[in-house]
């Protein structure tokens, strides 16, 4: 068996007692992090063997931690922050598993988007989520594309690329196209800070930037919208 434990993302208290069972039942816990796993753990007074799960070596361990889970190990995947698989490592893992008739089970739990997308403010009801954006190859070629899309769009990004990356897509969307930017979510010092595209980058140039990101932007329709209501008018 194969549980795919979703970890708070800020708050410790975000966990769900189901998750705690879970990770107090099985033989090892899969850490994106092993530091950060730990401080979970021990939070929560859990003693269990940690083995790291990252993106530089799951193509290495792959083969091996299914070849466990055959023999009849309970393991546990946790990342950093979140639900593993969204923008962390899951999916290789998870394919492998159900190719070799391994039972999975997804625990649901914290996971960044959906608190941003809530309280964005912005349509709920037809959503894409991007993840992050390309740093160099297709990233032009990818804003072009979503410049079209109908739907509202969730984006993750780090502090250090917040204020390039908003600048780029007011150039690619439209500097009036609203959006809200959430940081720190569920922490002490959490923030959502919305606006049109423009005025959102110019608060944050000036403000500086701090932990974790997600963008919401408005989908093209309702833009569209809006500008002919006002045309109207």
């Amino acid at each position: 068996m194969l549980y795919l434990v979703p970890s708070p993302i800020g708050n410790l208290q975000d966990i769900t007692l189901r998750a705690l069972e879970v990770l107090k039942q099985v033989d090892v816990i899969l850490a994106e992090d092993t530091r950060n796993s730990s401080r979970l753990l021990n939070h929560y007074q859990i003693i269990k063997p940690l083995s790291p799960y990252h993106q530089h070596n799951e193509h290495r361990v792959l083969h091996h931690l299914v070849d466990q889970l055959l023999q009849g190990k309970k393991m546990a995947l946790l990342t950093d922050a979140g639900t593993p698989g969204v923008s962390d490592p899951a999916f290789l893992l998870v394919r492998e598993c159900i190719k070799a008739g391994v039972v999975v089970e997804c625990l649901p739990g914290a996971t960044a988007f959906v608190p941003a997308l809530v309280n964005s403010g912005l349509p709920m009801n037809r959503f894409a989520f991007e993840g992050f954006l390309p740093l160099k190859k297709g990233r032009q070629t990818l804003l072009k594309q979503l410049a079209l899309e109908t739907r509202t769009l969730v984006f993750y990004e780090s502090p250090m690329r917040l204020v390039k990356t908003l600048d780029e897509m007011g150039e690619y969307f439209g500097r009036d196209r609203r959006c809200s930017v959430s940081r720190e979510l569920t922490k002490m010092f959490e923030e959502n800070q919305r606006g049109t595209l423009d005025e959102v980058c110019v608060y944050f140039r000036e403000k500086g930037v701090k932990g974790e990101i997600v963008i919401v932007v408005e989908g093209r329709s309702e833009g569209r919208r809006r500008e002919l209501e006002d045309e109207d008018e």
